[in-house]
């Protein structure tokens, strides 16, 4: 908890280093342990952290929601739904396609860790937090990510398309939970 909390005043500390989109807050940093990117958002959405969690899983839902996502297919679950893993085919514009597997540890409707199991990506690892608000009416979700393309692209490079899609998949999370709030 103390990770997020400190994370979530990074964001707000570094008005500079942020895409803004209606109270969607952005950071896109070099890594220090030298992946392609750190990524933290922020987002709070007029939905109870319920809502959110269910739209957050959703495999089928996700492609909708992320440009860069091409599919999603969960391939093993926990019969008791506290983890499951799952494959995502990502768009990369000119070059190949990416394959990531990642493994998912759930504590609904609160918390998400993913991490790298198999695919290309060099590394995985983050997680959406999710923080009840007014009494359980409203959601602060904070996300998290460590990065790296199996590619040899330049930081700045892969942190820039960071910088467009992870605000789009944000504001797509916001749209969807508020809708089905409704």
């Amino acid at each position: 908890m103390r990770r997020a909390v400190i994370a979530a005043c990074l964001l707000f500390a570094a008005p500079a280093a942020q895409a803004r989109e209606s109270h969607i807050r952005v950071e896109v940093l070099p890594d220090p342990a030298g992946s392609s990117g750190l990524i933290r958002g922020v987002v709070e959405i007029d939905a109870p952290p319920e809502i959110v969690w269910k739209v957050v899983v959703d495999c089928e839902l996700a492609p909708r929601m992320v440009r860069s996502l091409k599919s999603c297919r969960v391939l093993e679950r926990d019969p008791a739904g506290r983890w499951d893993v799952r494959e995502h085919i990502s768009r990369t514009g000119l070059l190949p396609s990416i394959r990531s597997v990642f493994r998912s540890d759930y504590d609904p409707p609160r918390r998400i860790h993913f991490y790298r199991v198999d695919g290309e990506l060099k590394l995985l690892d983050g997680e959406w937090r999710l923080i009840a608000l007014d009494g359980g009416r409203r959601t602060r979700v904070l996300y998290e990510n460590r990065a790296a393309t199996p590619f040899a692209v330049p930081g700045p490079i892969a942190r820039m398309v960071l910088r467009k899609d992870v605000p789009e998949a944000l504001s797509a999370l916001r749209r969807e939970a508020e809708a089905r709030a409704k």
